[in-house]
């Protein structure tokens, strides 16, 4: 008798999580498993979590691709636990007997297609009579069948891949392979009894029409989330962009000073300056330092400065965030800055890293450019876009000087910012960079 099937559920993976994107597969159906193995890789809000086999055994079944996004507590991997798997505890992750894997949970709040899922009941391949029989050893492909309501496809990931870029759905072809997989022949004999030819779609052919066709790459993970999120933000929120050039001579001249007199101190890039900057910025306009909730017509200002950092990693643009920078020096702010930001990129960061942003900072370093037009963090308000600083000749005292100037792109929600808030705002800033002492010095206790 074999062993009894666990049903593996999508857990909770994070506080307030009700949904979690499939990234990646570590493992294909019939592989053997430990409790040590990754089996996937799922995210959610923008944190990538590896969620590992709870008993060793052989996978059973996968339910879904790499792109589906799944409700938590949905059916999410099978495993048949092997001699010395522990089947009898089982709790509330999964079913036992021997039968095959039900069909997963559809009730998510993004629900699942059914053809997206891999395992489904068994479909045997019906017979082919002796006189059908092709006079050549290669198996025969039967005839296409209309599969049963709920029915899905068995196939290996090559196969799977391979039927993607043939725009195949593999839902529409009975397999002969093993318990009724569709195999790499079942689907050249769909293609050819449907008028095509069993060819993939990147090989080159000058008489094929769809040689130009392009490759089709679908956008998944991370890179779907910030789709999305640029999307709700470049689509709901009416941007006003101020750009306004500082002169950026004097800071850096105190850079290196900086840097020469505190060799044991990390280095003090352009960013904590630009962050001490906002902080007092932001304390003359709070109302910059805020997010909006376009639904309820609520605008919510925040004492505490938390500057989220665009930051380009392996995987995509994300935001980390440096907390409470009003209560920090500028060596605590370079520091917790160089954290964040490697953890972001090393794929390290903690949830709290990566949310509650109030005002972000976007900057492409010496790629900048001399102007952009950032794209406000939803639902933030502001956001301050710094370009690649160069030296340029300046007009002063009746002659040009070399100076180091630097462009800020700074978008604002013109819903709530107003032009004259913009231009206040940015020139603060540039007065405080262009004259660097000004961010140490306390302000004025008012009377």
């Amino acid at each position: 008798m074999s062993s009894a099937l666990r049903v593996v559920r999508l857990p909770d993976v994070g506080e307030g999580v009700a949904e979690a994107e499939i990234v990646s597969w570590h493992v294909a159906v019939g592989d053997a498993v430990t409790s040590d193995s990754v089996v996937a890789e799922v995210l959610t809000d923008k944190a990538t979590v590896e969620i590992y086999a709870p008993v060793a055994g052989t996978v059973d079944a996968l339910y879904g691709l790499a792109g589906d996004v799944l409700a938590v507590g949905s059916d999410f991997f099978a495993i048949r636990p092997g001699s010395d798997g522990d089947a009898g505890d089982d709790g509330d992750d999964g079913d036992d007997g021997d039968e095959s894997p039900a069909t997963p949970v559809a009730a998510s709040a993004t629900p699942v297609a059914a053809s997206s899922v891999h395992v489904a009941p068994e479909v045997p391949a019906p017979p082919v009579p002796p006189s059908q029989a092709p006079p050549t050893p290669a198996p025969a492909s039967p005839a296409p069948a209309t599969p049963a309501p709920g029915a899905v496809a068995v196939a290996a990931p090559a196969v799977r891949e391979r039927a993607r870029r043939l725009g195949v759905d593999l839902t529409t072809i009975v397999g002969t392979g093993p318990s009724g997989r569709v195999t790499h022949a079942d689907l050249d004999g769909s293609i050819q009894r449907t008028g095509g030819r069993p060819r993939d779609r990147d090989v080159s052919d000058s008489n094929d029409s769809t040689a130009d066709a392009g490759t089709r790459v679908p956008v998944i993970g991370l890179r779907r989330r910030i789709a999305e999120r640029l999307t709700i933000a470049s689509s709901r929120i009416p941007h006003i962009t101020y750009v306004d050039e500082v002169d950026m001579t004097q800071l850096e001249q105190l850079r290196n000073s900086l840097a020469s007199a505190h060799p044991d101190q990390p280095r003090v890039t352009v960013l904590p300056f630009l962050m001490r900057a906002m902080v007092l910025a932001v304390a003359d306009q709070p109302q910059l330092n805020a997010t909006f909730d376009d639904d309820e017509d609520m605008l919510t200002t925040f004492d505490a400065v938390h500057i989220g950092i665009a930051t380009q990693t392996p995987a995509g643009l994300i935001v980390p965030v440096v907390r409470n920078v009003e209560t920090m020096d500028l060596w605590e702010i370079a520091s917790e800055l160089s954290r964040v930001t490697e953890a972001a990129r090393t794929g390290f960061a903690r949830r709290d890293d990566l949310t509650g942003s109030t005002i972000t900072i976007t900057s492409l370093g010496a790629l900048g450019g001399l102007v952009t037009t950032p794209i406000i963090n939803h639902p933030e308000v502001a956001i301050i876009g710094v370009n690649k600083m160069q030296t340029r000749p300046v007009w002063i005292d009746n002659a040009f000087v070399p100076r180091r100037m630097m462009n800020l792109s700074s978008s604002f929600d013109h819903r709530i910012v107003d032009g004259w808030d913009c231009a206040t705002f940015v020139q603060r800033i540039k007065k405080l960079l262009e004259e660097p002492a000004m961010l140490f010095v306390p302000p004025p206790t008012r009377m």
